[in-house]
């Protein structure tokens, strides 16, 4: 099993005039413990599970932009980016420009939007859930004609481009893996069986019944349900000196046996480094093997 990063908070001691140096600090932390993949949520205000709606939250693909300049090798996406605050063109536009400038590291990760509080904050476009979910799909399938080989004009029931034409490529082929994130059985998980390389479940849900669901989608459209990765996402914290690491190893065992292969998560007092270390040291190298 691999383990995922989520930074979804910015609130650090330092405050903004330190963001960026903790940033860089918390990237190379993350790569250097053997982290797969580094996330920020696409909000424009703090969640309220996490916090008020005054604390900080960076704009998710400037951020990204900045992550593949200080790093390597983890791999980065939105976890998930809302699909109605970006038009699907300049969504694809945004992540063939990351996938090609972070070397060919970039995944699409994608759900419906569910903040309504902060897209009627910033004027944000946010119609019902019924079109959120039919803008979902039509984006969907002009990402990937977008990551193909032609430019064909599309023609959808909420988007219309006269052109799909997307240069340069992507450097990852066929196209920057699809994430969708969500466990909606009748919508969600029949779009991860036609579109996506992983679902995202909350820790927290019925996963084995919401599994069960997604095979009988894939069953339904021919796809192979073992070709999308499973991922969890789900509480990170190994505890001030390590004594909750044995605990989050038996939960991710636990998981491995449903067939999850990446737990994601966020750190508490991700900036201090430490939690980094002591999930690099005391966790990643165990779960490896699961």
């Amino acid at each position: 099993m691999q383990v995922g990063l989520h930074i979804s908070s910015f609130t650090w001691p330092g405050g903004a005039r330190s963001t960026r140096s903790d940033l860089s600090a918390i990237a190379a932390g993350a790569e250097q413990y053997g982290f797969a993949k580094l996330s920020v949520m696409d909000h424009v205000w703090q969640i309220g599970h996490i916090g008020p709606p005054e604390q900080e939250m960076l704009e998710a693909y400037t951020t990204l932009g900045f992550l593949a300049a200080r790093t390597e090798k983890i791999e980065l996406l939105a976890w998930v980016t809302a699909v109605v605050y970006r038009d699907p063109g300049l969504l694809a536009k945004a992540v063939t420009t990351l996938d090609v400038l972070s070397g060919g590291r970039a995944w699409l990760g994608i759900g419906a939007a569910w903040n309504k509080e902060e897209a009627e904050g910033l004027g944000l476009f946010f119609p019902p859930v019924a079109e959120r979910f039919e803008r979902l799909e039509e984006a969907l399938e002009i990402c990937l004609a977008m990551w193909s080989d032609g430019d064909s004009p599309y023609e959808g029931k909420h988007y219309r481009l006269g052109r799909t034409l997307n240069s340069p490529q992507a450097l990852r082929r066929p196209h920057p893996p699809i994430l969708i994130g969500g466990a909606g059985e009748r919508k969600t998980l029949r779009l991860v069986a036609r579109y996506a390389q992983a679902c995202n479940l909350p820790a927290a849900t019925d996963l084995e019944h919401k599994l069960d669901v997604l095979r009988r989608h894939c069953d339904d459209v021919g796809r192979d349900y073992d070709e999308i990765e499973k991922t969890v996402i789900g509480p990170l914290d190994p505890g001030q000196d390590g004594e909750k690491t044995d605990d989050l190893i038996s939960s991710m065992r636990r998981l491995a046996e449903l067939g999850v292969s990446h737990y994601h998560g966020s750190v508490p007092g991700v900036a201090s480094l430490t939690p980094l270390r002591i999930l690099g040291e005391k966790v990643i190298p165990v779960v490896a093997g699961l």
